[in-house]
Parts: structure tokens; C-alpha cells; sequence
């Protein structure tokens, strides 16, 4: 049972165990209080109420504005209470407080922290600001505006000032000149002309090769091309300029002198630096669907069972893919045995679907090695009509052969002609495709020995060819076909005399005009070329860009017949010609 207990007369208990553990409160404007004062601190459950806790918002803390500005590096005190403490003063610890009424102080701290004055105005102390990663709250030079109560260690945030520099006056004037100086260097990265940031152009023998002189070099030179007339030196040509630039583009790149001229005017300044590193850099590995044994659904799913991760290669083709890894080699998989795709490259996709064959028609494909374009060829005929695959090579005919059977392809015929002698084999195809041979200056990815093995001699005779094999592609169409009488010319090459200029001559020569190639993407063919003027259909052709296209650099153009007779070539054309052929032949 036991006594009646006289709750009047009881204590009451005492805090819990938490409570007795944490220090007496403290308040903002106390004497001695924050972190380290006589008065204890803040709690964590308090700072992190305060403070919003890891990633939160800070909520400002210091007392309401009486009327003083506030200005950087200076906190804000309610009264002169704060200013007396029982403590020494430690310079290295305390904050600069000066007197507000002091307005030289101000302008001249104004001028050496560059202060907005509009914007401290209009700012008030329970303001929410944005959050920097040095911690303080609007992100400029003030992270003396931390309070002492928001340290955890009892000692408040040095402020980074010597013994002697409270005023600013020595800290600040080095801050200033770094600043000045950065400010000189931007300056001059903008296309300003400084003495201090002059080219160091090689004089007399060449110096040992820098890859990082020669980099920065390459950049300076480029952007004082590019503002010639404010960032030249005095007594520099352009042509100096270009002299260095392409030398040092040469040496750091691996590229023969002629090659990188050529390249050099074909690119402008602003892009030539990408589309060099691009060039180098080695492009998706891409296949293609064969539509005659398999859909790109099924043939998506079979690979990603067996550890290959792909996608679609975009929406401009329905029977590519692109693979990004693969855990089995992609071109020894059952799928590729048995001929449900192809690796080719995306580029080699545009020149079939800019010819667009059609079903029941009699399509020539006059350099079909090694059969990635017949065979899209065949698939998009659908087994029907006749395709004359040509190559003139044997040995690459055997490749040919056997990608044919692996494919399924059953309506082509296999021939090894001159393709410059097939109008005397056979004539009358609807359409024609002609991926010419050139110098590859587009697919250096894939051989790196271009870059020195091209000259002008080899662009030539490549040249020359490639405008004889035109002309004979051209003869063997039918003008009269009534679905066809096309013509598709397609090289893997950037270069205009292997492009523009053999367009130009077809256009000349055969009665054939230019037509759209159907594809919705590509650079436009040049129509002015370093003087040189081309028929203004010429913008009809399309031109692809690794760095822009991240595909082979490529050029396609698409004819149509509309003659069978040759157009009488004029006397000043044979002229052209003859000249033509004895500096060949020089």
C-alpha cells in the first residue's frame, strides 16, 4: 500500500541525460557568447534547425539592419556591446571591424575590393543568398561575414590578413595586381595585342620540337588569323603566319606539307583544329541489317542476348546499327555467319540511299568490292531485277563472291572489267553507282598512312581516273528508262579536285544535270573553291564531316540523264583538255 505521496512537496526532476550534456544557451548580442565564449554555444540540433542542415538553405542569423551598410569583410554589430569583451584582442583571429562614420576608409576599401555599392544597398541581412563552395553566403570576397557563433572550434574564420595589414592595404594591393593581371590575360585572349604574349616564330634552324610549345603555338597563331588586323605583330605577313601554322600543324598532327594545305583551305580556321582531331579519332563501329534474311528488331534482340550493347544508328536509316561494346567478337557471331547484318561504316549507307533502286530494275555497281553497297543494293531490290557487280581487282573479287553467298544475294552478276571499257560490255542500266577509288583522305581513322603517302602527283592520277570512270558510268545509263536514268558518285574522299571539279567536268561533258540526293543532312557542295567558280546546282551535292557528322568523311552527288547524245564540246574545252594531259603526262 505505502504513504500517500505529497506531490506539493516533491521536486521536480531535473533535465535528461541530453540535456545535461549540452552547455548553457547562448544568444546572438550576448557578451562571451558563440562558440568559445563564456556563455556556451549553439547546439547541433540547433545549428542544423538554423542552418537547414548538409545542402540546405542557410537562413541568416545575424540581427536586424539598424541602418548601416554593410560592406565586405565587415560584420554587422547591433550595439557597442559587442565590441567590449573580456578578452585580448588577437589580430590574427578577429575580423577588421572599422568605424562605419569613416567614409575615406570606405571609398578607398570600395576601390580595392571593387564593391558594388547599388548592390549592397539594396541587400538586406535576412536576405537568402546564393551558396558558393567556399561557404559563404553571396559568393564574392566576404567570407569574413561569417559570425563567430558559426565556427565549431571556439576561434572565429581567419580572415587571411597579416600582422600590420589590417587595413587591407598590403594583401589587398597583391590581390589586386593578381587580379590585374589575370584581367591583362583575358584581355589578350579576347584579341587585344600585348607585347608580353607575342609568337615565338623560329628563326634559322628550327628548335627541338615542344608538343606543348607547338600546341599553345597553334592556338595563338589561330587567333590572331582570325582578328589578323588587332593582333598581328608589325612587320608580319599573313603569309608568315600561315607558314608557321602549317608547319606546326604538320609536325604535330604527322601530315605531309601538301596533304595539310589542301586540308587547310578546305576547312575554315575556326574548324580546323577539330576536324584534324577528329580525323584521328576512330568512328563507331556500325552494321547493317540484311533485310533478306532478318528485321533490325530480331537481329537487335538476338545480339543483346548474346552481351552486345547497340542502338539504332539514327532515324535517317531503318537498317543500321551502332554497337558501343560487345562481349563476343561482332564478326564471328552466328548472326554474322549467317548473314543477318553487315559491318560497314555509316557513310557507305548515304550513296545506296541517295541512288534509291527499285524492284525489277538493272542497276551497275562499277567498284562493288568488297559488297557492303551491292548487298544493300540487293536487299533494297528485294532479290529481284538484275544487279552487275563489277570489280576490277580479282583478288578483291573473291571477297566479293563470298559476301554475296554469306548475304543470300541471288540476282547479281559477278564481273572483273575496267570500268573505263564496260559502255563496250554492256549499256542500258537504270541506274548506276559509282564509289569511285580516291585518295582516302576521309577515312584516315582507318589508315593512317595517307597523311604522308599523298602528294600532288598521286591526287592527279586519281583524278584522271576517276573522271574517265565518270564518263563511262554515265554512257551506260539509259536516258529513256522510265523509272530510273540516275547516276550516284560517291567518294571517301574531302578533297574538291576529287569531288567538285570531276563534277563539274560530267556536267560539261554529258548531258546530265544535278538532282537532290535525298538525304536531309550533309554540308553542301562547295560553288566557289579557292577561285575556282562550279555550276551553282553544285550546292545540291552533299558533303560529310567526321567532326560534324561523326561519321567517314565523305562526298556524294546525284546525276540525272536526260540525253543519250554527247553535247558538241566547245574549242576552248579541248584546249583545256590537251593541257590537261601534257602536264599529266609532264
Amino acid at each position: 500500500m505505502g504513504r500517500k505521496a505529497n506531490w506539493s512537496e516533491k521536486p521536480k526532476s531535473g533535465p535528461g541525460r541530453k540535456a545535461r550534456k549540452q552547455p548553457a544557451p547562448s544568444f546572438p548580442g550576448m557578451i562571451g557568447s558563440g562558440p568559445g565564449g563564456g556563455g556556451g554555444g549553439i547546439s547541433k540540433h540547433r545549428k542544423k534547425k538554423q542552418f537547414g542542415g548538409p545542402g540546405g538553405k542557410k537562413r541568416s542569423s545575424y540581427p536586424q539592419n539598424d541602418g548601416r551598410k554593410l560592406k565586405p569583410g565587415q560584420p554587422y554589430r547591433k550595439s557597442n556591446e559587442s565590441k567590449k569583451s573580456s578578452k585580448p584582442i588577437d589580430k590574427k583571429v578577429t575580423r577588421n571591424v572599422r568605424d562605419a562614420s569613416d567614409s575615406e576608409e570606405d571609398e578607398e576599401e570600395k576601390q580595392v575590393m571593387g564593391s558594388n555599392s547599388e548592390g549592397d544597398e539594396g541587400m538586406s541581412d535576412n536576405e537568402p543568398t546564393m551558396e558558393t563552395g567556399s561557404g559563404s553566403e553571396d559568393g564574392s570576397d566576404d567570407e569574413a561575414m561569417q559570425d563567430d557563433f558559426s565556427g565549431s572550434d571556439g576561434e572565429a574564420p581567419d580572415s587571411g590578413l597579416e600582422d600590420g595589414d589590417q587595413n587591407g592595404d598590403g594583401q589587398k594591393d597583391e590581390d589586386k595586381d593578381d587580379k590585374l593581371t589575370k584581367w591583362h590575360k583575358l584581355a589578350n585572349i579576347n584579341g587585344s595585342s600585348d607585347d608580353a604574349d607575342k609568337i615565338d616564330f623560329p628563326e634559322g634552324q628550327e628548335p627541338t620540337f615542344d608538343v606543348q610549345v607547338v600546341v599553345d603555338r597553334i592556338k595563338d597563331v589561330i587567333s590572331t588569323l582570325l582578328d589578323f588586323k588587332t593582333r598581328r605583330e608589325e612587320g608580319r605577313s599573313r603569309s608568315e603566319y600561315i607558314s608557321l601554322l602549317t608547319s606546326d600543324l604538320c609536325q604535330y598532327y604527322g601530315y605531309n606539307e601538301y596533304l595539310m594545305e589542301r586540308i587547310m583551305q578546305v576547312f575554315p580556321l575556326g574548324e580546323l583544329q577539330d576536324a584534324l582531331d577528329a580525323a584521328d579519332a576512330p568512328r563507331p563501329m556500325t552494321i547493317r541489317t540484311n533485310t533478306l534474311k532478318c528485321r533490325r528488331r530480331e537481329l537487335a534482340q538476338a545480339l543483346i542476348a548474346r552481351g552486345v550493347n547497340l542502338d539504332p544508328v539514327g532515324k535517317w536509316s531503318k537498317v543500321g546499327l551502332v554497337v558501343y561494346s560487345s562481349q563476343v567478337p561482332v564478326g564471328a557471331t552466328p548472326e554474322y555467319l549467317a548473314g543477318h547484318y553487315m559491318i560497314q561504316g555509316a557513310a557507305s549507307f548515304l550513296p545506296v540511299m541517295a541512288l534509291g533502286p527499285q524492284e525489277n530494275e538493272r542497276i551497275l555497281d562499277m567498284c562493288a568490292a568488297p559488297g557492303g553497297k551491292s548487298t544493300h543494293i540487293a536487299a533494297l531490290m528485294k532479290n529481284t531485277g538484275t544487279l552487275l557487280a563489277n570489280e576490277f581487282n580479282k583478288d578483291r573479287a573473291k571477297a566479293l563472291i563470298g559476301n554475296f553467298h554469306r548475304m543470300g544475294v541471288k540476282n547479281s552478276v559477278i564481273c572483273s572489267y575496267d570500268g573505263r571499257k564496260l559502255p563496250e560490255v554492256m549499256k542500258g542500266f537504270d541506274r548506276v553507282l559509282l564509289d569511285a577509288p580516291c585518295s582516302g583522305s576521309g577515312v584516315i581513322s582507318k589508315d593512317s598512312s595517307t597523311k604522308t603517302q599523298r602528294d600532288a602527283i598521286d591526287i592527279q592520277r586519281t583524278n584522271t581516273k576517276q573522271k574517265e570512270l565518270i564518263m563511262a558510268a554515265i554512257d551506260c545509263l539509259d536516258a529513256t528508262s522510265q523509272t530510273g536514268g540516275y547516276l550516284v558518285y560517291s567518294t571517301c574522299s574531302i578533297l574538291p579536285e576529287e569531288n567538285e571539279e570531276v563534277v563539274a567536268l560530267a556536267l560539261r561533258k554529258r548531258n546530265v544535270k544535278l538532282v537532290p540526293t535525298g538525304l536531309d543532312f550533309g554540308t553542301p557542295g562547295f560553288v566557289n573553291f579557292q577561285g575556282k567558280r562550279f555550276h551553282p546546282t553544285m550546292n545540291l551535292t552533299r558533303r560529310f564531316y567526321p567532326h560534324s557528322h561523326n561519321m567517314d568523311g565523305f562526298f556524294v552527288a546525284k546525276f540525272k540523264k536526260f540525253s543519250n547524245s554527247n553535247p558538241v564540246v566547245k574549242v576552248d574545252d579541248e584546249e583545256e583538255e590537251e593541257a590537261e594531259g601534257s602536264g599529266e603526262q609532264e
